[in-house]
Parts: C-alpha cells; sequence; structure tokens
C-alpha cells in the first residue's frame, strides 16, 4: 500500500513538473514568435487600413498582398537578391575550403611552430570585430576594391571559430586510419578528401549553414565598403527602404520586404536545424 501511495506521488510529481516545464516552453514561444507574427499580419495590412488602427489589431480585416509589389517595384530589390545570392555563395564556397584546408593542417600535419601558430589564431577571436573592420576597410581601400563584389567577398572567406569546429571535429578521428592510409600510399590530400571530409558531413553542413546564415544577415561590412546600388545587399535594401521616406511612410509595404527577405533563412533554419545541433554538438565533444 505505501509503495502505491510513494508511485502515485512520482507520478504527481513528475506531471506537475510536465506541466510547468511545457507552459514554460509554450509562454516562451510565443514570446519569441510574435514579432514574426507581427511582422507577417502587418505585411498583408493595407496602406489605409493600417493607419486608421489608433488601437492595433491582431488580425487584418482585409487581407492584402500589394505591399510585396510594392517593396519590389519601389526599390530594386531583387537585384538586392541575387546580389546577395552571388556574394553568399561564392563567399561560402571560398571559406570552406580555406577552413577545411586549414583545419586538416592543424590537426594532421606535424610541422615545427604548428602550436604556437594555432594559439595565435584563437587569439585573433579576442580582437574586437571593430578594430578588424577598420583594418579591412583601409586595406581594401587602399587596393581600390570598394564598391566590388572582390572587396565584399575577401574579408569573409577565413573564420577562426569555423576552423577550431572543425579541427575539433578532424581530430576525433582515430589516428590509426590516418597511419593506414599513408601505409597503403594514399596522400594527405585523398586521405583528407575520402576519409576525413565523409566522416565529418554534420558539422561541414553545420558550418555552411551558419556561413550562409551569417553572409546573408551581414549589414555593416557591406553597408560601409558600398555606396553604389549595384552591389547593395539585401540588408542595405531594408536600411535604404527605410531612409528614402517609403518605408517611413508606408510599415506595412517596409514590413513586406523584410518577410521577402527573411523567408530563405527561416526554411533554411527549419530544414536543417537538426544538423546544425548534431555538428555543433559533434564539434565540441572529443572521445
Amino acid at each position: 500500500m505505501d509503495f502505491e501511495k510513494i508511485e502515485k506521488r512520482a507520478r504527481r510529481k513528475k506531471l506537475l513538473k510536465n506541466i510547468f516545464v511545457y507552459t514554460f516552453l509554450a509562454v516562451w514561444a510565443l514570446m519569441v514568435l510574435f514579432p514574426f507574427y507581427w511582422m507577417l499580419l502587418t505585411s498583408i495590412k493595407s496602406y489605409s487600413s493600417y493607419n486608421s488602427e489608433y488601437v492595433p489589431k491582431f488580425y487584418a480585416e482585409q487581407p492584402t498582398f500589394d505591399n510585396y509589389k510594392d517593396a519590389f517595384t519601389t526599390v530594386p530589390l531583387a537585384r538586392y537578391f541575387s546580389n546577395t545570392i552571388i556574394f553568399t555563395l561564392i563567399t561560402t564556397a571560398l571559406m570552406l575550403i580555406v577552413a577545411v584546408l586549414a583545419a586538416f593542417a592543424f590537426s594532421r600535419l606535424q610541422f615545427k611552430g604548428r602550436d604556437l601558430v594555432f594559439t595565435g589564431f584563437l587569439a585573433l577571436m579576442m580582437i574586437p570585430n571593430e578594430l578588424v573592420i577598420i583594418t579591412n576597410f583601409q586595406t581594401i581601400t587602399n587596393m581600390d576594391l570598394r564598391n566590388t563584389f572582390t572587396g565584399l567577398i575577401l574579408p569573409s572567406v577565413t573564420s577562426v571559430f569555423y576552423i577550431y569546429l572543425l579541427k575539433e571535429n578532424f581530430e576525433q578521428i582515430p589516428d590509426e586510419l590516418y597511419k593506414a592510409a599513408k601505409v597503403d600510399g594514399t596522400s594527405d590530400f585523398m586521405y583528407l578528401i575520402k576519409v576525413m571530409l565523409p566522416i565529418s558531413r554534420p558539422t561541414i553542413v553545420t558550418i555552411t549553414i551558419l556561413k550562409i546564415i551569417e553572409c546573408w544577415n551581414s549589414y555593416v561590412w557591406p553597408r560601409l565598403i558600398t555606396d553604389d546600388q549595384l552591389y547593395f545587399l539585401v540588408s542595405n535594401g531594408i536600411q535604404e527602404i527605410r531612409e528614402n521616406g517609403f518605408g517611413r511612410e508606408n510599415i506595412p509595404a517596409m514590413m513586406a520586404a523584410v518577410v521577402v527577405i527573411s523567408i530563405p533563412l527561416i526554411i533554411l533554419f527549419l530544414i536543417f536545424h537538426k544538423k546544425i545541433m548534431e555538428g555543433v554538438s559533434r564539434g565540441g565533444t572529443k572521445g
């Protein structure tokens, strides 16, 4: 009888705990998702109905998609999209090449001063981004690369954090595989391509997705290095919409532009969020 009482208490305690946890998570989810809902809701309200609301409404009485048309016709948003896609794809591809080769060198190759060089790499993470941006701006300006894709891309092709994350993942691969491959006459490059990259695929996918998100959301550097609309990214486009008077007056159209720009990243995260978590956990765990 006492055992049954103890079991009932344990079940009741577990039930109350689950109710508290799921209630907290539900409230937190609503807090996080509400701005996205408000952005989407505002984007489908007409200009007149939005301005006539003295008290904001949580629904649209007469939904309209004209705001999305206005967002593309008022500013060259399609061009900003294409520029961002070009910038993101090239930057991500070059970063992967640099990060993979650097991580392989630091994790498998033996050369004098390897640990000292890698320590210096990690020390770069302590430098504020503002100082790096100033140095990069001066360098790109001296090379006469302002308002070019080269100037946009070059400072973003390396990342100490991604090199570190990939190096930690490479080091989890047993040394016996590398020694066996060398005995078979496999070159370092072929060992990297055929063994290390397939094993480290989750981490590489994670790095790729995070870099795509980073490039897509890039604002400070593109804003600083470009003043020609031919090279504006979507982040520049949003700022231009806000500054040219259109975004200040027609808030629904500006929200429509923000929705259009946000959708690719939202879809990307929803599809690959498990890969991101898996890759980060693999990169941060040794043994």
